[in-house]
């Protein structure tokens, strides 16, 4: 059974950094690209981050060089550091395991002063 569980979502004020986990459980993770996505309430779904297999690395336009995406493959985990965040970054962040039907359940993630 697949799991990807989400953590270190909240409030925080524009300028502000979070870092959010997802740790992942039920595949062979070093074989899977991982990715990070958001959903603000009214629009679709968004990529935000993405990090391949190998280790590559790719970026939402509206992210880049705020938001960093890594993985530890010994930890079955993936991170997205935020910095800069903005009320526009205001979403349910998920994160996915590429190609697959996997979800996570979501963390809130709140920029607002």
């Amino acid at each position: 059974q697949v799991q990807l569980v989400e953590s270190g979502g909240g409030l925080v004020q524009p300028g502000g950094s979070l870092r959010l986990s997802c740790a992942a459980s039920g595949i062979i993770f070093s074989r899977y690209g991982m990715g990070w996505y958001r959903q603000a309430p009214g629009k679709q779904r968004e990529l935000v981050a993405l990090i391949t297999s190998g280790g590559n690395t790719r970026y939402g336009n509206s992210v880049k060089g705020r938001f960093t995406i890594s993985r530890d493959n010994a930890k079955n985990t993936i991170w997205l550091q935020m910095n800069s965040l903005e009320p526009e970054d205001t979403a349910v962040y998920y994160c996915n395991t590429l190609g697959t039907i996997y979800w996570g359940q979501g963390t809130q993630v709140t920029v607002s002063s």
